[in-house]
């Protein structure tokens, strides 16, 4: 990981990612994309429905065979759909984020998930016309290509703090809560906006 976010061989494709992901993410469908409406990163919780599809698929597959075909496609069908919207909420949170070594994970997490996205759709096909077996392989070799992307999803939320934001309360007894955002903003965090008279601080992207 520390040799990825180190990779300026990879600024590049960044910047061109980020020319796209400007037009997703200004405005107020940014603002909706990324969750600001929620009080939490949408991008995580719709990642749920591609890969729960998936799962699901993968089940079928390994427990029942070709007895449940139609219906393991029709699911890898759904998660292609469920994909679209998931895309293009991780591209309004890149829009957001700040710093290159994030940005360079965001890349190989967002090529990652491209070639997942590109190997159920050549499952789909293929079960689409009739390579049942043909189609059970791509789509498990899709399924383990997800969970490298989903670690680096993973890091980029739990490691340099992606997405995550904290909400200061102008109630009384807040203290702590407060003093906690206190210390986000002086750890580098930054304050990302208002919402309902609260302000809207993003956990600051280092280690």
């Amino acid at each position: 990981m520390d040799r990825l976010e180190q990779a300026e061989a990879l600024d590049p494709a960044v910047s061109r990612l980020g020319t796209l992901a400007s037009k997703i993410g200004s405005g107020p469908s940014g603002a909706f994309w990324r969750g600001e409406w929620l009080g939490h990163a949408l991008h995580p919780v719709l990642t749920d429905l591609p890969l729960g599809c998936w799962l699901s698929s993968a089940l079928l597959d390994i427990t029942t065979g070709a007895a449940s075909k139609r219906e393991s496609q029709r699911l890898v069908g759904l998660g292609l759909l469920c994909a679209l919207p998931t895309a293009v909420s991780g591209l309004a949170e890149f829009d957001r984020t700040s710093t290159p070594e994030s940005k360079r994970v965001a890349l190989v997490h967002a090529a990652g998930n491209t070639a997942v996205l590109g190997l159920y759709a050549f499952s789909w096909r293929a079960r689409y016309r009739g390579h049942h077996l043909r189609g059970v392989a791509l789509g498990l070799l899709g399924g383990v290509t997800a969970i490298g992307t989903g670690y680096l999803g993973g890091h980029l939320s739990f490691t340099r703090g992606v997405g995550v934001r904290f909400r200061s309360h102008s109630r009384p007894g807040d203290s702590a809560l407060a003093a906690q955002v206190s210390a986000v903003l002086d750890a580098g965090g930054t304050a990302v906006g208002e919402d309902d008279g609260q302000l809207l601080v993003e956990g600051p992207n280092t280690r």
